[in-house]
């Protein structure tokens, strides 16, 4: 493991070993995996599976579990990530921001990010209407923004349903 990963995890009281990130990487390919097929798979006892979880969660290494929801099938056909450039009077303002945009009905995910912007938002609607009006009404109508721009998601991958069997290792290792 990375050295200064390891530094971050030993000052919160966490060691992981090769087990615990050999659990992780499966639990990021597949959260529902049941206990025994985890076990199975990295040829441990279940109970050692078990315990290495609960102990992953209660450090909080691991923060949630996820459901993949296909907003589509849902009627929220359109997807967007919308750019976000706050005023410079209102850069105090970056963290109450982001806790009242991420509380909007259509918002999935707020990145707060350097560079030109502030925000990246991503956004489900309806309909290209309803992404408009929601961009209109809801962002830049704020005081605090100076300029948005709106990308339309023509399809969206994600990472953990593609990842092989390379480990955590491999994702901190030289890239190329």
């Amino acid at each position: 493991m990375e050295t200064g990963l390891r530094e971050g995890l030993r000052a919160k009281g966490v060691r992981l070993d090769e087990l615990d990130e050999r659990i992780l990487w499966e639990l990021m390919r597949d959260a529902r995996i049941p206990n025994a097929a985890l076990a199975a798979r990295l040829h441990v006892a279940p109970s050692t599976t078990h315990t290495r979880v609960k102990a992953l969660r209660e450090a909080g290494v691991i923060r949630s579990s996820h459901v993949e929801v296909d907003f589509a099938a849902l009627g929220l056909d359109v997807q967007g990530i919308v750019s976000v450039r706050l005023r410079a009077q209102a850069r105090p303002q970056i963290k109450s921001y982001a806790a009242k945009v991420i509380t909007l009905p259509n918002v999935l995910s707020v990145f707060f990010v350097g560079g030109t912007i502030d925000f990246l938002i991503h956004v489900a609607c309806t309909s290209t209407a309803q992404l408009r009006d929601f961009v209109a009404s809801e962002l830049s109508m704020d005081p605090a923004v100076a300029a948005t721009e709106t990308n339309i998601v023509f399809d969206h991958l994600i990472g953990h349903e593609h990842l092989g069997s390379g480990g955590l290792a491999r994702m901190r290792g030289p890239i190329g």
